[in-house]
């Protein structure tokens, strides 16, 4: 049981540094998470990992690999259910979705997603 608190609480840390604009942070210890998390959340894992390093990749300037990670972030989450680990994940889909639109159009980015 203590495993599993230490995991919990380590994903929120993870979220919380996402929440924050720390996304090179938020990658790392979600990372951890993902490494230790069962086979049925890895999926759900990854796309938040590959969204925090989306967003890492915008603020270096790596318009290119921001706008492929999203759309491989997208892809991870959208294979999930609606609310997972108490994330609703339809608003997180939109914004990366909206994100990915204005990357790939040169178009302004709309606010950082919260998730």
């Amino acid at each position: 049981m203590a495993e599993l608190s230490v995991h919990a609480h380590r994903f929120g840390e993870g979220i919380k540094l996402f929440n924050r604009a720390e996304f090179f942070e938020a990658h790392e210890v979600l990372e951890d998470v993902w490494r230790e998390a069962p086979a049925a959340e890895k999926k759900f894992l990854q796309g938040l990992i590959q969204a925090a390093v989306a967003f890492h990749h915008h603020s270096s300037g790596n318009v290119v690999g921001a706008r492929s990670l999203l759309a491989r972030a997208r892809r991870n989450l959208s294979g999930t259910r609606q609310q997972f680990r108490g994330i609703h994940l339809d608003p997180l889909l939109e914004s990366l979705a909206r994100w990915q639109a204005a990357l790939e159009d040169s178009q302004p980015v709309p606010p950082l997603p919260r998730i």
